[in-house]
């Protein structure tokens, strides 16, 4: 994965290129962006507190924490704060409850390597891939960015139910694409949502052969078998566990609502698993 730095770059935040057009960049150079847009670093927006108290939700059955992915209740809260924090980089001592959640960039660069590879390969045979997002204010670029890049070699990207609505708790809700990018919207805005049924109700329509996607939207596509890429935030264990069952195999693990353009050093790890276009 290391390349030579290019000539001309900054070294921190965005850089000089288009950030969202694959090129070659110092693994070390993406780390260092990472941290200084805030998805990963020593200080994240969620601290070790609020992750306990997500987790003691998700082992006590809290619909809200298990994504739509059945099977977790029920789980050991020391364990799962264990795979958390080998999936983010954080001291899964039980013991401490006050402080920072702090990201490792190098296990983000990592994990999107391997998401990359899964990637490529959807493109190089062709897949059908759908790209959802539960967090419509943080992560629509990337998804859009990785979406182009998969049409460019070969995938095909799915929009189903394009504009399908409903009424729920008398809201009206609707999926909406943004670039190639499934959320759910009650059509004057987009929706942060956590929920499963935007997913489950996608799925009633097509059944792709890759999904990458966050919160319910990954959930429920785990839970129907298909396979999935999931990001998620320090606080948001559900794939993690569904990983170490054996669910699911890629889960990116990084601060999952900061300003979009801050996942630039995600796309680019994700794009340097694909070929060069001339």
């Amino acid at each position: 994965m290391r390349r030579k730095p290019h000539a001309g770059r900054r070294l921190h935040g965005r850089p000089d290129g288009h950030p969202w057009r694959r090129n070659d960049h110092d693994p070390a150079e993406l780390a260092r962006a990472l941290v200084a847009g805030r998805v990963a670093g020593p200080e994240t927006s969620h601290d070790r507190r609020n992750v306990r108290w997500k987790i003691e939700r998700l082992c006590e059955g809290d619909p809200d924490l298990q994504f739509g992915i059945r099977g977790l209740a029920g789980s050991d809260p020391d364990e799962v704060l264990r795979l958390m924090a080998d999936a983010a980089g954080f001291d899964p001592d039980p013991d401490l409850w006050d402080g920072p959640t702090p990201v490792d960039p190098w296990k983000v660069l990592a994990a999107c390597d391997g998401a990359g590879e899964r990637l490529a390969l959807a493109a190089e045979q062709g897949e059908r891939v759908l790209l959802a997002t539960g967090h419509p204010a943080g992560l629509p670029l990337l998804y859009a960015a990785t979406g182009e890049l998969l049409v460019e070699h070969g995938a095909k990207l799915l929009r189903p139910l394009d504009g399908e609505s409903w009424r729920e708790d008398g809201s009206h809700r609707e999926i909406r694409y943004f670039h190639g990018v499934a959320a759910l919207t009650s059509r004057a805005h987009p929706l942060h949502t956590h929920r499963p049924e935007p997913m489950q109700r996608l799925l009633e329509d097509v059944t792709p052969d890759l999904v990458f996607a966050d919160h319910g939207f990954a959930g429920a596509a785990i839970d129907a078998g298909i396979d999935t890429i999931s990001i998620v935030d320090v606080n948001d264990p559900a794939p993690v566990v569904a990983r170490a069952l054996g669910r699911t195999e890629h889960v990116i693990a990084m601060d999952d609502n900061v300003r979009p353009e801050a996942y630039w050093p995600c796309f680019q790890a994700i794009a340097a698993r694909f070929p060069a276009v001339d």
